[in-house]
């Protein structure tokens, strides 16, 4: 997946921005903390997740499905592992 290679600097960006919320909900449920207060952080974390799937789906989208080189065939399988990965995800 090049598009998550020419990426992977913002990418991991964003994968160590969730990984602070996760940590921060963690401290904040050790701590007891009020349950507004936890709400609040696991909705950020999920804004987090759905923007990072959003910008790798974008870029799979537009480097395999957009491509016009790529073969009917080759973009039917593509096209099938886009919507596999939508369905996992939105379960």
């Amino acid at each position: 997946m090049a598009h998550t290679i020419t990426g992977k600097k913002g990418l991991l960006t964003r994968v160590r921005r969730i990984a602070g919320q996760v940590a921060a909900l963690e401290r904040a449920l050790e701590s007891e903390a009020e349950c507004a207060g936890v709400l609040q952080q696991i909705a950020a974390i999920r804004g987090a997740t759905n923007g990072l799937m959003a910008e790798v789906l974008e870029g799979h989208v537009r480097e395999h499905l957009g491509d016009p080189s790529h073969s009917p065939e080759t973009r039917e399988a593509d096209m099938d592992l886009v919507i596999d990965a939508v369905r996992r995800y939105i379960r």
